[in-house]
């Protein structure tokens, strides 16, 4: 269950559950033309020499979207999905931050490969991907849950209206790809390259069993992102039926809660599809817990990767809902023209937790425009 705690100043209140007491790939001959996207100068690209999915993934990646040589980072360490904090430090964080440096140019983006540790095995479980994206950052990691700790770790670009500079904002935008599969892995990244701006459908499916305290928050927050995406004419819709929904059709966004709905259908849920550039949320504690093969438990993102989703969002450890990202914040900016990567950050608060982003975080299927509605 996704827990709850006070985050003061930032409207977040509490919950019914208790929070706890105190080698460089081959580049193929095309990729010169694949590269006029000048976003593509602000990534970099770490890959994983002891696994070859690692290897795969990366250089796939590189190719299709024309990243140059350069910005690939050659990692070594242990291909499992736990690491621990000491091998962070030597094998990821330390051989990442050298290399940005000894690039000299302003790196936003930072994109792991299937085959990279996704969670660092301590007392807090966070995500190797949250704790890489606050290397540059004074942010100090949350020990004990409360107000004045999770409020310390609120990171500067959470709910920006501005694109990402990560000279101004000292951390980087850090997304992933894998999946269930390398096809998998690799397939987010053609959806990224197919994205269209498309009018939606988007899916707010609200629960039932989560309308007080602080889930009441964010059931709201879905409310406010349809009335949102519709009043700019989108195809936006708040389902507040009780069972659990079932879209009919290819979908451009979708949030629910997932396994913590009184009335989920793993059925349903594992029917879902998605349109190429299409993101989505789910309010499920351990929703990234793992990609690999699951017996019981939560809900998984893996399942929406399957389905063809584009972004998505999830927890490898029980992150708390004030850790969720925020469905207005994240529909309004990545349909006026926020990348993928800048979307999914605006609407999540904490650096070095329990979060983890799929996709490929330059893509971009919406033209830019200016703020129509603010926060």
């Amino acid at each position: 269950m996704a827990k709850a705690l006070l985050l003061v100043g930032l409207g977040l209140g509490w919950g019914c559950s208790p929070a706890p007491s105190e080698p460089t790939p081959a580049r193929s001959t095309t990729t010169a033309t694949r590269s006029a996207n000048p976003d593509t100068r602000r990534v970099v690209v770490v890959i994983n020499t002891k696994s070859p999915d690692s290897q795969a993934v990366g250089a796939y990646y590189m190719d299709k979207r024309g990243i140059p040589a350069d910005a690939v980072i050659n990692i070594s360490c242990p291909p499992g999905e736990e690491i621990s904090r000491e091998e962070f430090d030597r094998a990821i964080a330390t051989p990442v931050r050298e290399k940005i440096k000894q690039l000299g140019r302003r790196t936003d983006f930072v994109v792991l490969t299937q085959g990279v540790p996704i969670r660092i095995g301590d007392k807090w479980g966070p995500s190797v991907d949250s704790m890489l994206a606050g290397v540059p950052s004074p942010i100090k990691p949350i020990t004990t849950i409360n107000a004045e700790n999770v409020n310390g770790a609120v990171h500067p670009y959470f709910q920006a209206d501005e694109p990402f500079n990560s000279e101004k904002f000292s951390m980087w935008l850090v997304t992933r790809l894998t999946g269930p599969t390398v096809a998998d892995a690799k397939a987010l990244v053609d959806r990224s390259l197919k994205a269209e701006a498309g009018k939606g459908p988007f899916l707010f499916d609200q629960a039932a069993n989560r309308n007080t305290d602080d889930y009441a928050r964010l059931q709201t927050r879905m409310s406010e992102a349809v009335a949102n995406l519709n009043r700019r004419g989108f195809q936006a819709e708040l389902d507040e039926k009780p069972a659990f929904a079932a879209p009919g059709q290819p979908l451009m966004g979708y949030v629910s809660w997932g396994s913590n709905d009184g009335a989920f259908r793993a059925d349903v849920y594992r029917q879902i599809k998605f349109k190429p550039g299409a993101i989505a949320e789910t309010f499920v504690s351990t929703s990234a817990r793992t990609f690999g093969p699951a017996q019981g438990g939560q809900s998984l993102i893996a399942d929406l990767i399957r389905g063809g989703v584009t972004g998505v969002k999830g927890y490898v450890s029980e992150p708390y809902t004030f850790a969720m990202a925020d469905p207005q914040v994240l529909f309004d900016r990545y349909t006026r023209g926020y990348t993928l990567a800048e979307s999914f950050y605006a609407a999540s608060p904490i650096l070095k937790w329990k979060d983890l982003v799929i996709g490929d975080p330059i893509c971009r299927p919406y033209p830019q425009k200016p703020s129509e509605t603010g926060s």
